[in-house]
């Protein structure tokens, strides 16, 4: 039996749906039995694997676009050249559900623009920006999901414990995913997560007080 391309999304959507319930169920059952901590980590890293395995790995080839990144301005800000609609000049894209910590919250700032720097690599090769439904934001930059080498790098910021991820509609096309990167990271303690010097304010609180 033949499956459409419109099936296989389906049936890709009710999996994906299924699976974030087991997983919901699950969690909500090893928090409430006496297990030990070290053992309780275990299940929920298993649970995350399980549910990163489910996950699609790639962008979508109809929405996207390929560029050069010309500078990294933060742990969520990139400055790119190759727009469709200013090829030649430069735009900044903003990595959406990443809220990375201001430059002047130290160390964290300065770690995260340093993360996504060497995520990137080398400035010659180009990363491919997808996009959800809304393009731009306020202050007219590109938003965007990044890609470089098959990696979302959105995905990867929040992972290694350099930025938070904040869901923001209308784009919520990897809410899931970028979830379970942040509590792959607290579970780990990475980065900003560090139980021995984690971050005290949010990037948000942080810029909200020192406008």
């Amino acid at each position: 039996m033949k499956i459409n391309s419109f099936g296989m999304r389906y049936w890709g959507l009710v999996i994906g749906d299924w699976v974030w319930g087991l997983r919901t169920i699950a969690l909500s059952v090893i928090s409430c039995i006496s297990f030990p901590l070290w053992l309780r980590k275990i299940a929920l890293l298993a649970c995350l694997l399980l549910l990163v395995a489910c996950q699609a790995k790639n962008p979508n080839a109809n929405n996207q676009a390929q560029v050069q990144v010309a500078r990294v301005v933060s742990g969520q800000t990139l400055e790119v050249v190759g727009m469709a609609e200013r090829p030649n000049l430069i735009s900044q894209v903003r990595l959406i559900g990443v809220d990375a910590p201001d430059l002047r919250q130290r160390p964290w700032g300065d770690q995260a623009k340093e993360f996504l720097e060497q995520s990137i690599g080398d400035l010659d090769k180009p990363v491919v920006l997808e996009f959800d439904l809304q393009t731009k934001d306020k202050i007219d930059r590109t938003l965007a999901y990044v890609w470089k080498d098959g990696e979302l790098l959105n995905e990867q910021v929040v992972k290694q414990g350099y930025a938070l991820f904040v869901e923001r509609s209308p784009n919520h096309k990897y809410d899931q995913r970028l979830e379970r990167a942040q509590q792959w990271a607290r579970i780990m303690g990475q980065g900003i997560w560090n139980p021995e010097k984690p971050m005290r304010q949010t990037p948000a609180e942080f810029r909200r007080l020192n406008r």
